[in-house]
């Protein structure tokens, strides 16, 4: 066979090899589609004070490990202490005003009983001065007189009425219904809730990180002071959305973490986003903003899935770790040997790389 015939037949060889891989590469973008962007996440969840203070003490160190209802780091709680003291001493007010009220309204109430039998009294009387004014036994200055007594007396008992009203409604409900006794207790809850507040404690359990807070930093509230990383993972995954068209909740995944070099783990397919960043337009008020390519062949699409996998790691990755994610859709029997083969051979190169 001469060199030409020789070159010839290595031209075919190529050119089949590369249709063959062409094909392969079609096929199983399709039905078991492989995304090395992929990646652990672990939820981080960014500690702030509901307070703002100093700091008093930092009772973790980095890296630490913690439970749920660990403290973390405490604040200086001597102005709570003693806006919790003011708060004692306003409900203890609160009911000192209360017996107050109490005492002047039983006096009112007595005061009016008075006033009534003096108005009674007057009415008395001036009935008898009518009987005496007929038999002309009384002067007509001596019955006006009278006439003016019973509505002094009347606008007496008007007037101890309303104060009780007053007093009444100054008062307000009997026993722990009382408004005054209610705002008063409001106030000593804060009051208390602020000092429970000034240990700041671990929401979940994870481990400390990136820790920089230091005793005598001020912090304000609601912005946060340190990071905590749970102690619970998510891997999600990056693929094209054209390869997603097979794939299902439920179906099996393999999985293989840079970490892991030549283990395959398994999974399955927990969750689909319900969109990415450039499927949300803002409302600015402003025009549409069109973007524009050059290019002849666009970028396609990457939607993100998320997978759960079937047995606990070893050892929890870290937050961000690298993995690569091979789907195997349920329905496509004869593409599960293929996909195994792709994401072993996957996990050994990792063990070069």
């Amino acid at each position: 066979m001469s060199p030409e015939q020789r070159f010839a037949r290595w031209v075919k060889v190529a050119i089949a090899a590369f249709l063959l891989v062409f094909l392969y590469f079609l096929i199983a973008d399709s039905f078991m589609p492989i995304t090395p962007e992929a990646r652990v996440m672990r939820p981080v969840t960014r500690i702030a004070p509901e307070l703002s203070a100093p700091v008093k003490e930092v009772v973790v160190h980095d890296h630490q490990q913690v439970a749920e209802g660990d403290v973390l780091f405490r604040l200086d709680a001597a102005p709570f202490r003693v806006a919790l003291q003011q708060a004692q001493l306003d409900r203890e007010q609160a009911q000192q005003d209360n017996a107050r009220l109490k005492a002047e309204l039983a006096a009112a109430r007595a005061s009016l009983m008075s006033a009534e039998a003096t108005a009674e009294e007057r009415r008395g009387e001036r009935r008898r001065g009518e009987a005496l004014l007929a038999r002309q036994s009384l002067s007509r200055q001596q019955y006006d007189q009278q006439v003016a007594a019973e509505h002094t007396a009347q606008s007496a008992v008007a007037s101890a009425q309303a104060n009780i009203e007053s007093l009444e409604v100054q008062l307000g409900e009997e026993g722990e219904a009382n408004l005054r006794l209610r705002q008063a207790d409001n106030a000593l809850e804060k009051a208390q809730l602020d000092m429970a507040h000034t240990n700041i404690r671990a929401a979940e359990s994870g481990v400390i990180t990136n820790l920089q807070l230091q005793a005598g930093d001020y912090v304000q509230a609601g912005q946060p002071a340190l990071a905590l990383v749970a102690d619970k993972m998510d891997i999600i995954a990056d693929f094209r959305e054209k390869s997603l068209r097979h794939v299902s909740l439920g179906d099996s995944v393999k999985v293989v973490l840079d970490g892991w070099p030549g283990q395959v783990f398994e999974g399955k397919v927990s969750a689909f986003d319900a969109g990415v960043g450039e499927g949300q337009i803002a409302p600015n008020g402003q025009l549409a903003d069109i973007p524009t390519t050059d290019r002849w062949v666009r970028d396609a699409q990457r939607l993100r899935l998320h997978v759960e996998l079937n047995k606990s790691l070893p050892a929890l990755p870290a937050s961000g770790a690298r993995a690569t994610v091979q789907l195997v859709p349920g329905d496509h029997l004869l593409a599960k040997p293929f996909a195994a083969l792709q994401a072993r051979l996957i996990s050994w190169l990792h063990m070069v790389y």
